[in-house]
């Protein structure tokens, strides 16, 4: 096991006008023109893939990494693997600099997307191959029969088949008992479960939670699924552009988000946010003119307009004294869960309320909710 520690890493490449396009129509992180010393070339355009990330994943912990697509997770986890270089910055195993350590010395077991596994060979030399090249082969069979006990019943079954034989299931089953059979100090999951259906996912969700606790080895979890972060992972970083925005469990993401875009990012479904006017008396502020006080200890300094939050679990119906009017436009039940959620508008602003499945509504509806005055979010504007 061991502490992973990246000190102010930063990681930028150059960029094409194809990419730049493509990067502008998902959303991705900004580009800079670079004409800093040492560029190859001033002028060139670059993007910045990491921006100064400092980040401290504990011995024996499972940290997630979240965020939209082109924020950084893949590329973080390649520098903490040595498959790519930092342009700045260190990467520390339990404080020892990695930088001139090559991935195969970083005792390291990394789990891909495509899972990457040898294509030509069955399952039991894809176990056995780290063991093969570093001529070790005496060991081999003892760690296949020690790593398919672990995987637990049907893994043995898989052994004597290839890649092209086993189902995505299957193969997601191999990668993560290849990774499991060189007894890493480190596990790097780039999301694995990407490509399985829904049902499968959360049986192999399961099955790693079980791994992971029972070996407690150091864990960075790539994944865009905030439910897998929250099943599996101690604590969760949400990265954005390039930049860690936060780090901390679930609850205090959700609780405690340190910006807008936490707060809007981490919940299912996303938290309502709107720039809201601030009242004249500035204690409420005023959505589509309906008054919404807010807590006296909130300093709005002399803001004219904020970012209100407000999450769709702390709205309420209330038909004595709502604090607002929503306009049902569509209705969605979560049959599980015994709950529902109203979409609509409030005037001109799309709100969504999780209710209780209780409540009898439907589209066209005119809700009367009211928000918890406790579980309000103001953010700069």
């Amino acid at each position: 096991m061991a502490e992973i520690s990246l000190d102010h890493v930063s990681k930028r490449f150059r960029v094409d006008s194809d990419f730049l396009v493509r990067r502008f129509r998902a959303g991705g992180g900004p580009v800079v023109q670079d004409d800093e010393e040492g560029s190859s070339s001033p002028g060139d355009t670059w993007a910045r893939a990491l921006d100064d990330v400092t980040l401290t994943i504990a011995d024996g912990e499972t940290m997630s990494l979240v965020g939209p697509s082109g924020c950084g997770k893949s590329t973080l986890l390649r520098v903490v693997a040595g498959l790519e270089q930092a342009d700045s910055g260190r990467v520390l195993y339990d404080g020892r600099d990695m930088t001139d350590v090559p991935p195969k010395d970083r005792g390291i077991g990394m789990v891909f997307q495509n899972y990457a596994l040898y294509p030509h060979m069955e399952s039991r030399m894809n176990l056995g191959f780290f063991f093969l090249v570093r001529r070790r082969t005496e060991e081999i069979p003892e760690r296949v029969r020690i790593t398919a006990d672990i995987m637990g019943v049907g893994f043995d079954q898989l052994l004597d088949r290839k890649p092209k034989e086993l189902s995505g299931g299957q193969q997601q089953r191999v990668a993560i008992a290849r990774c499991i059979s060189r007894d890493p100090v480190l596990f790097l999951l780039d999301e694995p479960l990407s490509n399985l259906d829904a049902k499968l996912r959360i049986r192999t969700r399961v099955e790693i939670k079980r791994l992971l606790r029972r070996f407690a080895i150091t864990t960075l979890y790539v994944t865009h699924d905030q439910t897998e972060a929250i099943a599996l992972a101690d604590r969760i970083t949400v990265m954005n552009h390039g930049r860690v925005e936060q780090t901390g469990t679930y609850r205090q993401l959700f609780d405690t988000p340190v910006n807008a875009f936490v707060a809007g990012f981490i919940g299912s479904p996303a938290m309502n946010l709107h720039e809201v006017v601030v009242a004249p008396d500035r204690d409420a502020v005023l959505i589509e003119g309906t008054r919404l006080p807010i807590p006296p200890d909130w300093d709005i300094a002399d803001l004219r307009t904020v970012l209100l939050g407000l999450r769709p679990e702390h709205l309420r119906v209330d038909l004595s004294n709502p604090d607002f009017l929503l306009a049902v436009e569509v209705v969605e039940p979560l049959v599980s869960d015994r709950q529902l959620l109203a979409h609509g508008k409030v005037g001109s602003l799309p709100f969504v309320a999780r209710l209780p499945e209780d409540v009898e509504v439907q589209r066209g509806d005119i809700l009367p909710l009211s928000a918890d005055p406790d579980q309000l979010h103001l953010f700069h504007p």
